[in-house]
């Protein structure tokens, strides 16, 4: 492999990782696949940019892991789906990356150059038309600023200076890896909607659509080392993905015309790295080591593509369509579980397709890591989040039935209960400060849902976190038979009263409102009533 000029991403220490030893690195590509089952994590700050880094790494690993000639990007395998598993469960047991491989994949010619991030003619992931194309109306250049590639800094003149002092007027340089990262996040979860205007006909055309995982969450199967991680990260071949038609990710084929049709989506490597809507350059510093300026613009207006994420939940509508289960920074890891264990027939959800079918020898070691982006649909980003569960997989309904169900029973529980809990507390302040409300005991108190008053949220702000270390409690040995609803009940209680405080206790309204509230929660551990 000939190592060039430029910032080379096969050899430059960008990615940021965790040895099993417990020291911290930062490597490159080659590194990182050689070393890969000496690794324990990647530890890169910027959840959506490890999201989409876990798409390019299963797409490469799958272009290297093999047995003899074999490799899990194979098409001839992929045709019969056991013959594919088999081959995964002899490359997991050699328990790493052949080097030779990695050597030669990184070392291809036709390769040559395209994982340098700062090529003149191919930069990693990028489009360098966009240096002739990204124009004002007098023909020069009109780049996006380096603001608008970093999630987080403010953009235009006017913006707010929320996480760091940065303007527009005096953009601060970005160091090359921390601009690669927040590129591939920009790919990924990038905004839709006015975008810095593109000409390639006669009318300059400012506005795009939303990334392909924009507001969604991502779930890979996390094992004890890089290795095994990035291995059952390659998804399986899935029916409605073409595994014939040769596949390519884009730093394996030509640049696409952004006014042509889209190419079918292939396995394995269009289908993770190939479905971006935004068009990206980066423009480097005189020294190469870090980035100025960036363009941001659209990639495509041809309709998006859909194709099965293999790390998503999917949620049925109301309509009965499914779709991608949505971020939401408030809510914990383990809300997500049983969605997680359970089998797609046996619930409204279905779990993502990468975790399916996983050998069961390793399942007691393998955990669940999620990343995700709480984000609108077009522009407005809230919080990103990185979470990891314990040794859970065990636990999938084919391995362990019964805890699978017990899981579910939990969840279900808890759910229920923070319902209640935020009804109770939209009643209690209803009561406590509407003299309009009848204070009886039998009297129906009408709820105005643009008035629901502080004691919701300061309610379940202290719940979930009670929720869920009773949850794991559960999970405990000899703990899954019995009912499951008390203890959720009693962290319901117990947050209600600490929202409504020691204050104006003596006041009859809040008294009332209380009791009524925790009558409404206490109703909870009734008897069903028979049909």
């Amino acid at each position: 492999m000939t190592v060039g000029g430029g910032f080379d991403l096969r050899v430059e220490p960008w990615i940021a990782v965790r040895l099993l030893t417990g020291e911290s690195a930062c490597v490159g590509l080659c590194e990182l696949f050689k070393r890969a089952h000496e690794i324990e994590d990647v530890e890169i700050p910027v959840p959506p940019a490890a999201a989409g880094l876990m798409r390019i790494l299963a797409s490469i690993a799958a272009r290297i892991a093999a047995d003899g000639e074999n490799r899990l990007d194979d098409p001839d395998v992929a045709e019969d789906i056991e013959d594919w598993f088999d081959l995964r469960e002899r490359v997991l047991k050699a328990e790493r990356f052949d080097p030779d491989a990695v050597e030669a994949y990184f070392g291809r010619e036709d390769l040559a150059g395209r994982f340098d991030l700062f090529h003149p003619e191919r930069p990693f992931l990028q489009d360098p038309r966009l240096r002739v194309e990204c124009v004002d109306a007098k023909g020069e250049p009109n780049p996006s600023g380096v603001n608008k590639l970093m999630m987080g800094r403010p953009t235009g003149v006017n913006g707010a200076v929320l996480f760091g002092h940065f303007t527009d007027t005096a953009p601060v340089p970005v160091p090359a890896a921390q601009a690669l990262w927040h590129l591939i996040a920009q790919l990924y979860y990038g905004p839709s909607g006015q975008c810095t205007p593109r000409r390639i006909t006669d009318v300059r055309v400012g506005s795009g659509d939303a990334a392909p995982l924009r507001k969604s969450v991502s779930y890979f199967a996390w094992g004890p080392e890089l290795f095994t991680t990035l291995v059952l990260a390659v998804p399986s071949p899935q029916a409605e993905v073409d595994w014939e038609t040769q596949d390519a990710c884009p730093w394996e084929e030509d640049l696409r015309d952004p006014l042509a049709a889209l190419p079918p989506i292939t396995w394995p490597g269009r289908m993770l790295t190939g479905r971006f809507r935004h068009a990206a350059l980066l423009v480097p510093s005189k020294d190469g080591r870090a980035v100025t300026d960036a363009y941001l613009t659209w990639a495509t207006h041809q309709p998006p593509q859909r194709v099965r994420d293999p790390y998503q939940i999917l949620d049925r509508r109301g309509d009965g369509d499914f779709q991608p289960r949505e971020a939401d920074g408030a809510r914990a890891l383990w809300r997500d579980l049983d969605s997680l264990l359970l089998k797609d027939s046996r619930q409204g959800a279905r779990r993502p397709p990468a975790l399916e079918h996983l050998p069961k020898w390793l399942l007691p070691r393998l955990r669940v890591r999620a990343y995700g982006f709480d984000q609108d649909g077009q522009q407005k980003d809230s919080v990103w989040f990185r979470a990891t569960t314990p040794a859970v997989l065990r636990w999938q309904e084919e391995n362990d039935a019964e805890m699978a169900y017990h899981v579910k029973r939990c969840h279900t529980a808890a759910e229920k209960t923070g319902d209640r809990l935020e009804f109770a507390a939209r009643i209690a302040w209803k009561i406590a400060t509407d003299t309009s409300v009848d204070l009886s005991p039998k009297a129906k108190t009408k709820l105005d849902a643009r008035k629901p008053g502080p004691w919701a949220a300061a309610a379940l702000t202290r719940y979930w976190p009670a929720a869920e270390k009773e949850f794991w409690q559960f999970t405990d040995p000899g703990h899954t038979t019995g009912r499951v609803d008390r203890p959720f009940v009693d962290a319901a209680l117990a947050a209600l009263d600490e929202a409504i405080g020691q204050a104006n206790r003596a006041d009859i309204r809040v008294a009332r409102a209380r009791h009524r509230a925790r009558g409404l929660l206490l109703a909870l551990l009734q008897p069903p009533t028979p049909d």
